[in-house]
């Protein structure tokens, strides 16, 4: 029985089909998971609630927030009035700044308490609702007098207190947030310093933030800059000792979202900065205690967890060979083909899926090693074309010149001169076409460049003298041919043509280390930075030279040798000119058999 049962099952085994079996797999990893998913949908919910109750909590922060800063910009504009208005436009008399204060008051009585000035020896020199000073009160030595002085450009909010500055008339005292500020007075005596101070209510900080709610246990209160308690919901109980806050650490926090525990209960805090006076506002929402229920919950779906993931994990264990081995083999072929290995032979074993994917990726393997090697050659000769049609940039303009000039020359019987630019013209074209090489000597290309200086002096009689400069050394080293003779045309047309007689072009040529330098330099009125980067960019264009420019040589460089190499042109105005080429210092050989020339 247990042999049948072995032989059943080796034949089912063997018939089934990648897909079967990994559809069964998967449908019975999706029922486990249901299950599964059940008993951890509490926890997620939870906490995605917990999350969404926080986002919540910044909104009505941030609307709070918002309307305390109001509330604030208020209390500024209605300092910012008395001082410019009434203070600053007037001598100091008594009855007018009273009128004047007491208007103000009257319009905002339900957010301040009382409005007065004082002059810098702290004598009250105006005040709304009218009043007299307290006995004993001296105003210097009061926080929000020293403050002020301290502070002279600013407006100054002190911490809560009681009002104690004048007498009260119902025989009890209200708690406040001064407010003050240096202002100048006008006097007989000229201009004086004084203190205005508006002392603004406590219930007005408490209508904001009374009707607040984060949550059951949540609450909101008010801190300065140096944690000072300006409201809290448990105010009374904060004064008589019942109760503590952790304002002290949340006046360190930032705006945002913390984590604190706070005597022994951990918290999320939540913080928002009210602009100009340094107030936070502060958000406590306590975290709910894991119940009894809800850590036996969680235990029994931790063994629930294990124990699937135990037996999945015996299940995978009995199917994953077979299924695996033909995989991993082919996951192995496939690593030796993505480091270039292009000869590794694709073994065809295991279910049918995977035997057609190993016959399938040798295919492909072979069409790849075809692909490559095309791509390789159309590659080469793309850059080639490229660089020829870079070279062969040639204006015709040049030649009809050089013609005009031969012409004249026979009419005038200068049969001399015109022989030497004939003789210059064909050392010129015949260097250009080089049999179609690419790659020249430097002591060719520097041929090139006075066959070309020879033609263009007999144009530009008495304008300028030329010179090189060119060490042994670097005669028989391989160059790209037309190289030299685009920047000393560009040197003629932009500097010489401008000259009398003064002009000086220099060619030269040596070795540094494994670089090769070639430069043209003129003394003519020179460039700005701009010129200089538009040349390259091939942007500045002559019409009456070669054409191949600047930007060409540019571009045909750094093609053949890579970014690091190229021009590199240094100018400043009326000093000159100097266009400096760096090329790896190769031989001819060495060069030419690179490009595929000997």
């Amino acid at each position: 029985m247990k042999q049948q049962w072995l032989t059943w099952w080796r034949g089912l085994y063997a018939r089934i089909t990648l897909r079967q079996l990994i559809w069964i797999s998967f449908t019975l990893t999706s029922l486990l998971g249901v299950g599964l998913f059940g008993l951890t949908f509490y926890g997620r919910y939870s906490s995605q609630l917990q999350e969404t109750i926080i986002e919540e909590n910044k909104n009505l922060m941030e609307q709070v927030a918002n309307t305390c800063s109001s509330y604030v910009h208020r209390m500024i504009k209605v300092s910012d009035s008395l001082y410019y208005t009434s203070i600053r436009r007037s001598d100091v008399d008594q009855a007018m700044l009273n009128a004047s204060f007491q208007l103000l008051y009257d319009t905002n009585k339900d957010e301040i308490e009382s409005i007065a000035l004082f002059s810098i020896q702290g004598d009250l020199l105006a005040s709304a609702p009218a009043a007299t000073l307290r006995d004993g009160f001296e105003a210097r030595q009061e926080l929000w007098f020293r403050a002020a002085l301290a502070q002279r450009e600013n407006l100054l909010f002190s911490p809560l207190q009681v009002s104690n500055a004048f007498a009260s008339q119902g025989g009890s005292y209200t708690w406040v947030v001064p407010m003050s500020r240096v202002v100048q007075l006008q006097t007989e005596n000229g201009q004086q310093a004084g203190i205005l101070l508006i002392q603004l209510r406590h219930s007005a900080l408490q209508d904001i933030f009374s009707n607040v709610l984060l949550g059951e246990d949540a609450y909101v209160y008010l801190i300065d800059r140096n944690g000072t308690i300006l409201y809290h919901p448990l105010q009374q109980l904060l004064a008589s000792g019942k109760v503590q806050e952790n304002n002290q650490e949340a006046a360190s926090y930032g705006d945002g979202n913390w984590e604190e525990v706070f005597q022994g209960q951990k918290r999320d805090v939540l913080v928002k900065s009210i602009g100009y006076t340094g107030w936070k506002i502060v958000g406590v929402i306590p975290q709910n205690d894991i119940s009894l229920t809800a850590i036996k919950s969680v235990l029994f779906a931790v063994f629930l967890g294990l124990f699937f993931l135990t037996a999945l994990a015996l299940f995978y264990s009995l199917i994953s060979r077979r299924v695996t081995e033909p995989l991993l083999h082919l996951e192995a072929e496939v690593k030796e083909l993505e480091e270039g290995k292009w000869d590794t032979q694709v073994a065809v074993e295991g279910f049918a899926e995977v035997r057609h994917l190993g016959s399938a990726l040798n295919q492909l393997v072979q069409y790849i090693r075809r692909l490559l090697a095309d791509i390789v050659q159309e590659h080469e000769a793309k850059r080639r074309s490229e660089i020829l049609v870079l070279q062969n940039q040639i204006n015709p303009h040049f030649l009809y010149n050089t013609l005009d000039i031969i012409v004249w020359m026979i009419e005038n019987e200068k049969k001399t001169e015109a022989v030497r630019v004939v003789t210059a013209l064909a050392r010129f074209f015949r260097i250009s076409l080089s049999k179609g090489k690419n790659i020249i000597r430097v002591r060719e290309e520097v041929e090139h460049v006075r066959s070309y200086l020879t033609i263009q002096e007999m144009r530009y009689k008495n304008k300028f003298q030329y010179r090189f400069e060119v060490a042994e050394e670097a005669l028989d080293l391989g160059v790209p041919k037309l190289v030299l003779q685009p920047l000393v045309e560009n040197a003629i047309y932009h500097a010489m043509e401008f000259m009398d007689g003064d002009g000086e072009i220099l060619v030269r040529g040596h070795v540094e280390g494994q670089t090769l330098v070639l430069a043209v330099e003129d003394n003519g009125c020179g460039m700005t930075p701009e010129v200089t980067q538009a040349l390259l960019a091939g942007s500045i264009q002559s019409k009456k030279g070669s054409g191949v420019g600047v930007k060409n040589v540019q571009e045909r460089l750094q093609m053949l040798f890579g970014k690091e190499y190229g021009l590199f042109i240094q100018s400043e105005l009326d000093e000159g000119t100097v266009v400096e080429m760096r090329l790896p210092a190769l031989s001819y050989e060495v060069l030419a058999k690179r490009e595929g020339e000997r």
